[in-house]
């Protein structure tokens, strides 16, 4: 892993779940992780109930745009984790894969983003504990 480690979220829209786990990431770490997200069949645009779910934690995601999944994405990445995209993610030897069991928020109210929500802030939090240990962030 390279000095500033990098993460790839993946979902199949790109709209909701890796959206909210991309923009935890980069606030979460003030910017020590190089974040990216995609997805296998974009969407138009980013959820709206996950828009306003991370508007509650004051984070602003109304800007982001559905991107979709590259081969150089995932190149790039140094882990890449997965959240119900299936087999349509391109694995490269030596890359850390992750795939974690998310609902889908698509469809759904900010009351049921909620808990998703929440769900994908724990596992952030858990993941930047890997990522950047205690005091390894001074070198």
């Amino acid at each position: 892993m390279s000095e500033r480690p990098s993460v790839l979220f993946v979902c199949v829209h790109n709209a909701g779940r890796s959206q909210m786990a991309a923009a935890y990431l980069n606030h979460l770490s003030g910017g020590r992780v190089e974040v990216r997200s995609a997805g296998s069949e974009p969407a138009e645009a980013v959820n709206p109930a996950a828009v306003e779910a991370m508007l509650e934690e004051g984070i602003d995601i109304h800007a982001e745009k559905p991107k979709v999944l590259t081969t150089e994405a995932v190149k790039d990445s140094d882990v890449v984790i997965t959240m119900g995209c299936g087999d349509t993610c391109p694995v490269f030897p030596g890359k850390r894969y992750e795939d974690w069991q998310l609902e889908d928020p698509a469809g759904k109210g900010v009351d049921s983003v909620r808990p998703i929500r929440d769900e994908i802030k724990s596992r952030i939090e858990a993941l930047i504990a890997e990522l950047l240990p205690a005091g390894g962030a001074d070198r």
